[in-house]
């Protein structure tokens, strides 16, 4: 019996997954989680065999939860769910150590299918997301850039922006503007925008 933990925001959602699962007579939800915490204290305590948590979550997303287990429970593996599968949250969730990774608009069986095959030590991209992040546009933004950005948003001040990512307020304003002309937009605004839209924050 494989051993799963759920981890979705979406109520609704989660349960749909787990009434699915149940179906299936060698998959046994053992556990399930509302946020990003909650799943890595559940995954702990119940210690499944396999993680399937949603990409975006309140307190700490999939990719976060991917990272956390990776280091506190390397037997368990994980697989993301999204909505929003772009080429960097591929990415970045395989760096993370997840195993798998596909769109909740996925036929009924696949999932169960993948939950199989990463239990048995294999990897699962959707061909799909897999094909687009082959080619994807890089990210032309350094990690910096990205953090003061994210922290920046389309109109957070910039003294407070300096606060939060321990920077003088002259070299926020400086990245700033290597972020705008990097992504050859007109303002901050169209930046965050762009970032977002690509999947890079």
């Amino acid at each position: 019996m494989i051993k799963v933990l759920l981890a979705d925001d979406e109520e609704l959602i989660r349960t749909a997954i787990a009434a699915l699962l149940a179906l299936e007579p060698d998959l046994e939800v053992v556990a399930q989680a509302g946020d990003g915490s909650a799943a890595v204290e559940a995954a702990v305590a119940h210690r499944p065999d396999v993680a399937v948590v949603d990409l975006e979550m309140p307190r700490l997303d999939g990719i976060a939860v991917a990272g956390e287990l990776a280091g506190a429970l390397p037997s368990c593996a994980v697989v993301i769910l999204t909505g929003h599968g772009r080429p960097p949250h591929l990415q970045r969730a395989l760096a993370a150590g997840a195993k798998g990774f596909l769109p909740k608009g996925s036929p009924g069986g696949t999932l169960a299918d993948v939950i199989r095959r990463v239990h048995g030590g294999a990897r699962y991209v959707d061909p799909a997301l897999a094909a687009d992040a082959l080619t994807a546009r890089p990210c032309p933004l350094t990690t910096r850039e990205l953090d003061v950005l994210r922290e920046a948003g389309a109109d957070t001040p910039v003294p407070a922006v300096a606060r939060r990512v321990h920077l003088s307020q002259g070299t926020v304003r400086n990245h700033l503007a290597a972020i705008t002309a990097k992504l050859a937009v007109p303002t901050r605004a169209d930046a965050y925008r762009t970032a977002q839209e690509q999947g890079w924050l």
